[in-house]
């Protein structure tokens, strides 16, 4: 065309722009389009597109932005297509600013983003911490009906858990399901976390069966997601289960891995296999700074300062990398073992390591080492050094330069602070030999600890039952702190762990007396402790001088007062006191709801139980299994059925998963409402479908329905089952059968089971005794019934029950003489014959 002097126009530029691009050769493509320009020609939007397309899929993202800037400056109209690759590459070259400039641009045009564009904006959002645009990003392409990707939603879930914005994350996850967008292994993962977080142990361990379900189990971080949930949850067995199937599947390889499983056997206080694992992570790579400490913090849990001490030498040896938690760890251990020696060498050691060139903890230690105590004194947040020094030196028993440290901190504005929480640290682990020493230097230097250390050493005294000690120093201290409400709640506390009640309850009167006010906490410690000892009526004293005084109490104190008189029967003054608690504006807490459904319900006015639960709810308080199991108790008590079973479910609805007691109750709930065997069969097989073993309160529950719904046989073989089990058997269970028998005039019945309790090696109880004779009256099986009478009559001298029976026995056998010496002895006894009860009532159907 050029040979020939034709000159090409926009449409042969285009075309042979588009062949290159389609051919991908990029180099000839751009040489070719600077040409273009040259002469003046300007190719139309289909082309710039076809061209930046092309670029794009070999990730040249510069050259993108440069024939962009080109299409802007002459004009061209960019198409949707176009902005989508632009900002598609604006994102992946680092050009965040100018690609929302352009997003911007592309939606004032009236362009509806793709779902790809919104990904990579909400992506690059959460990369930047933008997480307020993020989460607008996503709100505006929903509210174009634009369903997310899995990116998406990943990008989405990640932001939502640094948030810790658990619900909205679950949300999300619901959404998901909902469009039938599949989720990954690494959503899956987000997501057992957030159950994790929420304490939803049960349903992240549902979320794992089903990943291994759907054969999506590949990564070794799903596995330790899951194990380190159940170890939030104290299921260390569970969280070993884990770890082992995952060292079945030959995943068990990294470090992370086995820091992972060292984690459990730490927790479980295994030191063999905490050990092997220990052995095996360092056959892998160097062990971590964090699973050192770990190990380190068995050791010394367990008492074994020696293997400590011989563990540090070893990652010294090995020059394992220390983080300034593993170096504190490492100090605390050199300090209480007074290795003076080793503290200065590993600090020095340290100090040219360039993790802690800038460390103050390094610094800080290595001038208390050298003496440099007046220089420390100048540096800021020095309190650790000054800790681990002093502890460093008693432990070496040096108490004269102890003195010396102690002088010279105690001339600094936080020194005396500083010298406080080295005591408090002795007293929180037991070490009174130190602890006293060092009470002993301080006071020396004509000063005294601040009241949360004197508070902590009179506990410690609490402890060690050395209650003398505990009453000598707040007598020598107490007089010349400020605020004495540390110390009040301490002494009460030691009086209390020295099985005290009643001097605790006169401490209290000697404070009162003296003008002085004892804060919430101590009250509370009284109230309770003079409640579990049954002095109810000083309890009750101390709760009334408490509002008489106008003392400013808290929910706490509040809540121990309700349950307080909910113990002793005095359900209007606790319904009092809770209706002062609201009066003046205290916030009642899900506890404080739970004992005022008991008070209500004890008191048999379900109505208000029904309220208290209810206004639980419309506060948006979160309930916990405790307060629908009290619910479902009263219900069941007032013969509510209906009501009890949709609590039952409304509770699992919410994601409460039942205990063994509300099992237990529920099943009670059936069977005090008669014959519902079927629904609390039911209930006893949910209880075993989700791990929970039924105890012998589930089983006396289920033995009472199955009796109330006349199903003697089940009944039985549920004995037989808690035999089978090795579930505690108790007269109580052969109790409820021999009432039913016995009701129905099952003599013969009766009398097995009666026979069945002996054999199994239990003395049948005043109940099972009852239900025999009176089975025996009931049925006319009067000699029968005498000759039981006579048999038990020597455990049974007070029972009118028992006594009346045996009388009308007599009578009707005609043994007068007999029938006048029980009723003679009853009368001695101020025992009230009951003269309603007939031989022979149900003879009928005996």
């Amino acid at each position: 065309m050029l040979e020939a002097g034709c000159e090409p126009d926009e449409v042969a530029c285009g075309t042979m722009l588009c062949g290159y691009a389609k051919w991908g050769r990029h180099k000839a493509m751009l040489s070719f389009f600077s040409a273009v320009q040259q002469r003046g020609i300007t190719p139309p939007a289909a082309v710039f597109n076809f061209m930046i397309s092309s670029l794009q899929k070999k990730n040249l993202h510069s050259n993108v932005i440069d024939i962009w800037n080109h299409m802007i400056n002459n004009r061209v109209i960019p198409n949707h297509f176009t902005y989508t690759i632009v900002i598609a590459s604006l994102v992946k070259g680092g050009h965040a600013e100018e690609a929302f400039k352009t997003f911007k641009k592309m939606k004032s045009l009236g362009f509806v983003p793709e779902e790809a564009t919104y990904c990579l904006l909400i992506s690059l959002s959460s990369k930047i911490e933008n997480h307020d645009e993020s989460f607008g990003l996503y709100d505006e392409m929903r509210s174009h009906g634009i369903i997310p990707s899995n990116f998406t939603c990943a990008s989405l879930l990640a932001v939502y858990y640094k948030n810790e914005d658990y619900p909205k994350a679950l949300t999300l996850f619901a959404e998901m399901k909902k469009y039938k967008i599949t989720a990954d292994e690494v959503i899956y993962g987000l997501i057992i976390r957030i159950y994790g977080k929420l304490g939803l142990y049960q349903e992240a361990q549902d979320t794992f069966d089903e990943i291994e379900k759907l054969g999506m189990l590949s990564g070794e971080k799903t596995y330790t997601t899951m194990a380190q949930v159940h170890m939030s949850a104290g299921n260390t067995d569970k969280a070993l289960q884990i770890m082992e199937l995952m060292k079945s599947k030959n995943l068990l390889c990294s470090r992370y891995a086995y820091s992972v499983m060292l984690q459990c056997y730490v927790m479980m206080g295994d030191l063999p296999s905490a050990e092997d694992t220990f052995r095996s992570l360092s056959k892998v790579e160097l062990p971590d700074p964090v699973s050192c400490n770990d190990m380190l913090s068995l050791y010394m849990r367990q008492g074994l300062p020696e293997k400590a001490k011989e563990f540090i030498f070893q990652i010294r040896k090995h020059n394992v990398e220390f983080d300034e938690q593993l170096l504190k760890t490492v100090m605390k251990i050199y300090s209480k073992e007074g290795m003076v020696i080793d503290t200065e060498k590993l600090l020095e050691e340290l100090s040219t390591n360039k993790i802690f060139e800038d460390s103050k903890l390094c610094q800080t230690l290595l001038m208390a080492t050298r003496g440099t105590w007046d220089k420390l004194v100048e540096v800021e947040n020095a309190s650790t050094a000054f800790e681990l020094s002093l502890t460093l030196i008693l432990a070496d028993g040096n108490n004269e330069k102890a003195q010396e440290i102690l002088g010279t901190l105690i001339k600094a504005p936080n020194g005396l602070s500083v010298a406080s929480q080295v005591l408090k640290s002795f007293a929180r682990e037991g070490d009174i030999s130190k602890a006293e020493n060092l009470l002993e230097l301080i006071m020396k230097l004509g000063c005294n600890p601040d009241e949360s250390a004197i508070a902590h050493m009179i506990r410690l005294y609490g402890k060690q039952h050395k209650l003398r000690h505990a009453e000598k120093i707040f007598a020598a201290l107490a007089d010349s702190t400020r605020n004495a409400t540390l110390l009040y709640d301490a002494m009460i506390d030691a009086y209390n762990r020295c099985g005290k009640q009643e001097e605790a309850y006169l401490f209290y009167k000697k404070v009162i007396n003296k003008g002085s006010v004892m804060g919430p906490i101590a009250i509370s410690m009284v109230v309770n402790a003079l409640t579990n000892c049954g002095k109810y009526k000083e309890a009750e004293d101390v709760i009334h001088s408490t509002f008489e005084a106008n003392v400013e109490i808290d929910t706490v104190a509040y809540n121990t007062f309700i349950k307080a008189m909910l113990s002793t029967g005095k359900l209007n003054f606790a319904a009092s006191i809770y209706e002062r608690m609201v009066s003046l504006k205290i916030d009642p807490s899900i506890q404080t709801y739970n004992t005022m459904i008991s008070v209500y319900g004890r008191g048999r006015n379900l109505d208000k139980a029904v309220e208290m639960f209810n206004m639980a709810r419309s506060k948006e308080i979160p309930l916990d299994e405790k307060a629908y199991t009290t619910m479902i108790c009263y219900y069941g008590k007032a013969r509510k059925i209906h009501e009890a079973s949709t609590l039952f479910t409304k509770m699992q609805e919410e994601g409460i998963k039942p205990g063994q007691l509300c099992y237990s109750i529920m099943m009670n709930a059936y069977a005090s409402a008669g014959s519902y065997h079927h629904e609390a069969e039911k209930v006893f097989h949910s209880m075993q479908r989700n791990g929970i073993q039924p105890d012998t309160t589930t089983y006396l529950a289920l033995i009472r329905v199955y009796v109330m719904g006349s199903e003697y046989d089940k009944a039985e073989k549920a004995i037989t089952s808690m035999q089978n089990g090795g579930v505690a058997l108790s007269c109580a269970h052969f109790k409820v059968l021999l009432a039913g028998y016995a009701k129905n005039g099952c003599i013969k019945e009766c009398e097995r089971i009666y026979s069945d309790l002996r054999k199994v090696g239990l003395e049948p109880d005043i109940h099972c005794n009852r239900s025999m004779l009176r089975g025996y009256m009931d049925c006319g099986h009067a000699e029968e019934g005498i000759a039981f009478f006579e048999s038990i009559r020597e455990s049974v001298e007070r029972d009118k029950f028992i006594l009346s029976m045996a009388v009308h026995l007599y009578r009707s056998a005609g043994m007068e003489l007999k029938a006048e010496e029980v009723l003679r002895s009853m009368n001695s006894l101020g025992i009230r014959f009951l003269k309603s009860l007939e031989v022979g009532a149900k003879s009928r159907i005996c």
